[in-house]
This record gives C-alpha cells, sequence and structure tokens, in this order.
C-alpha cells in the first residue's frame, strides 16, 4: 500500500513515475453502502431542508444495528442528556440510507 501511495505520488529516489491504472477489473462492492455523516447531512438537507446532526445519524444508525465508529467528544458527566432524533429527521436520514445504499 506505502509503495503505491508513494509510486501515485511520483516521489521515488527523486524521480518521476507515470503509474497509470484503471478501476474496471477493481472489486469495488466493499465500499457500496458507505457514506459519510457529510454526505448524509447534505442528502437530507437537499431533500427535505431538515438540517440533521452526526448524534442524530449515529442514533438511527445505531437503531438499524450498523456499525457507529467511537465517539471522541464525550460528555463530561455519565448522566448527561442527549437529545433524540425526531421523527421526521429519523424518517430523512432513513431515506438517505436507502438512498446510499446503506440499508
Amino acid at each position: 500500500m506505502e509503495t503505491v501511495v508513494l509510486l501515485s505520488k511520483g516521489m521515488v529516489d527523486n524521480r518521476k513515475v507515470k503509474v497509470d491504472f484503471s478501476l474496471e477489473d477493481m472489486d469495488l462492492s466493499e465500499f457500496k453502502g458507505k457514506a459519510t455523516y457529510e454526505q448524509i447531512k447534505v442528502y437530507v438537507l437537499e431533500q427535505t431542508g431538515l438540517k440533521v446532526s452526526n448524534l442524530y445519524i449515529a442514533q438511527i444508525k445505531k437503531k438499524c444495528g450498523l456499525d457507529v465508529g467511537e465517539n471522541f467528544n464525550l460528555p463530561k458527566s455519565e448522566n448527561a442528556k442527549q437529545p433524540k432524533c425526531t421523527p421526521e429527521k429519523e424518517e430523512a436520514i432513513m431515506q438517505a440510507f436507502k438512498h446510499f445504499g446503506i440499508i
């Protein structure tokens, strides 16, 4: 992997190296059903006019049994209250999940 990155940047022994490759023969199935939180937020805003937060997206992912990354912005107290996603926003996020092939 590191070699490919270095080659693609043309940084091998101070010489330029041209690398041509095609995605036609590659298996890209593992990338289907992936979307960033930002892509989901933009899609929901464009389709419904609703603004959703990363917290709401994560709540709906958990509700669907999907993998949610580690949260590094944890509350300071254990009993901190978190807002719950409204049904309207939940439906919009679910539509985004369907659009991106996540569910």
